[in-house]
């Protein structure tokens, strides 16, 4: 194979431990967080903390579950190569088409964000146009060398990181200290003094849980750049290994500062971001100006990371042959150009989206999102427990890094999104993407049939277990 054609068909590995660690740490601090959780406070009030937690475990196992088989075989597109080898040809490709649907969705509710975030500072402007600034700059990021979109992804995250754990740090001094409070500690009766900590009860955990694994997508992102990871065992692991931690951090920790500052009644889509209100509630100078400039980061950055996921994607399609060809071939810095274009042209859609219904556009975007997600964490495990299924049992105790818990673990977190998938369908507001969803699924498979690519695996797979044959004799 010559350098010339390496070039133009394989990924470089040019993201280095810093950049997967940080990425690991940011993928997930998106519009879900920021904004997202203001929709889920409202729904179950401050039993909103049981609902990240529970969530929270279900993405640990899903996500050591992608580990097991990411670390055996670090590919590009990992879960959609491993629903290829372990449930089908078929499942390979709705989940590679779905992931990337998926993260078009994602990133039109983050597009969607930015134009909530700017009207902080400039009211008025429409929506649309700052969707349509957003998607253009971060399609340009993305059109860089990969070193490129991780460097900058690196420093998105860092920023988040850092003014979350600040946040945590210096409400917990409001609480036990009275900073910024007159030195009268605020305390934690928050939780409990406006309706109790189940305020709407055990129906307003279940109706949250959509916003809940809506905030979680992304994560399984650090599969899909395993393609293009230095060391994969090393680096994979070690952030797949923060993620509980991460959560209880990141997303217990940080609603359990705002909601004992704030009453939990009176944060609201609405009123914006509750990090910008807590910040406001401290009485920092400028402070609400930077935390909407973080959040404002933060979905930017969660976009970059979506039309980063797009494009490997499509790339993974077309080099399955389930894309047009171009789309598996890269630029002379190595990133899959033509992908990343297709994609963000299909967000042109949010675009169009936040001028013609700008006030639903989000609980829309993030229902849909949430199913295609559900599909995608299901997938993971069902490979994953294929792949267990498949090894010898020596084979399976030389594994370098194990599913905790194995079956019970697989199966009890596919359980769960069963219910998610059950409570989405019992809400009205929710249950526009289980339209969508299956439409999308129904199109796909009739795409699948109508253009013979059933046809094209079989003859691969004779193919290949002919030259499997001709290898043993």
């Amino acid at each position: 194979m010559s350098n010339k054609h390496e070039t133009s068909t394989e990924l470089h590995r040019g993201l280095e431990e810093r950049h997967i660690t940080l990425m690991s740490l940011g993928a997930a601090i998106g519009v879900g967080l920021f904004l997202g959780s203001a929709s889920a406070i409202k729904l179950a009030g401050p039993a909103i903390l049981l609902a990240y937690a529970i969530g929270g475990a279900a993405m640990f196992i899903i996500m050591r579950a992608l580990g097991e088989m990411a670390i055996e075989n670090p590919v590009a597109g990992s879960f959609s190569r491993y629903a290829r080898e372990y449930l089908g040809p078929l499942a390979g490709y709705l989940t590679g088409w779905n992931y990337w649907f998926l993260w078009v969705v994602t990133c039109m509710a983050e597009i969607t964000a930015v134009g909530i975030y700017m009207d902080f500072w400039i009211p008025g402007v429409p929506h649309w146009i700052w969707a349509l600034a957003a998607l253009v700059v971060m399609s340009i990021v993305n059109l860089i060398a990969v070193k490129a979109y991780g460097e900058l992804e690196f420093w998105f995250a860092l920023v988040k990181i850092v003014t979350i754990i600040a946040m945590i740090i210096l409400g917990a001094c409001m609480v036990f200290f009275g900073l910024g409070n007159g030195g009268i500690a605020t305390g934690i009766s928050n939780l409990w003094s406006h309706g109790g900590f189940f305020a709407h009860g055990i129906t307003g955990v279940l109706m949250s849980m959509q916003m809940v694994m809506f905030a979680y997508l992304g994560i399984e992102m650090i599969g899909v750049t395993a393609g293009e990871v230095k060391n994969p065992q090393k680096n994979l692991s070690r952030a797949i290994d923060s993620v509980f931690w991460r959560i209880l951090i990141f997303y217990v920790g940080a609603l359990f500062v705002i909601m004992s500052i704030y009453p939990w009644d009176q944060i609201s889509p609405q009123s914006g971001s509750p990090f910008v209100m807590t910040f406001n509630k401290i009485g920092i100078p400028y402070a609400a100006g930077i935390i909407n400039f973080v959040v404002l980061t933060a979905a930017l950055s969660s976009c970059n990371s979506g039309i980063f996921s797009t494009g490997r994607m499509l790339f993974n399609l077309a080099q399955q042959g389930e894309a047009p060809a171009k789309l598996g071939m890269l630029s002379k810095s190595g990133v899959p150009s033509s992908a990343i274009l297709v994609s963000a042209g299909a967000l042109l859609i949010g675009v169009l989206l936040n001028y013609v219904v700008p006030a639903k556009v989000f609980t829309w975007v993030t229902s849909i999102g949430t199913f295609g997600a559900i599909w995608t964490w299901a997938v993971i495990l069902l490979s994953q427990i294929k792949y267990r299924k498949s090894l010898s049992k020596k084979a399976a105790q030389n594994l370098k890094y194990k599913m905790p818990m194995f079956p019970f673990s697989s199966y009890v977190t596919l359980a769960f999104l069963v219910l998610v998938v059950v409570l989405m369908a019992y809400f009205p507001d929710t249950r526009i993407a289980l339209y969508i969803g299956p439409l999308w699924f129904v199109l796909l498979i009739v795409f699948y049939y109508v253009k013979g690519l059933n046809k094209k695996n079989e003859s691969a797979a004779a193919l290949e277990q002919s030259s499997t044959v001709e290898i043993v004799k």
